[in-house]
């Protein structure tokens, strides 16, 4: 299991409850170790929540936690 596969479960459950926003993502992804703070930073340079909804985060192990704004979810990719 890549670390982004576990970020996104969390993550998704996160998404199903009410008043679900990117800081609320975001303040969780804090919670796990496994984020690459500058790779994610990087990734998300022209982060805007209007338009984007949330983030997608970089994991330490190279895979993704990657925010799929048509579907309201967050899928793992790569690693």
């Amino acid at each position: 299991m890549t670390q982004a596969q576990g970020l996104a479960r969390a993550l998704n459950a996160l998404a199903k409850g009410p008043q679900f926003s990117y800081t609320k993502a975001r303040a969780a992804a804090r919670q796990d170790t496994n984020v690459d703070w500058t790779r994610t930073k990087a990734l998300n340079a022209d982060f805007n929540a209007e338009v984007d909804g949330c983030e997608s985060f970089v994991m330490r192990d190279g895979s993704v936690c990657e925010w799929i704004a048509g579907r309201y979810t967050f899928v793992a990719r790569g690693g």
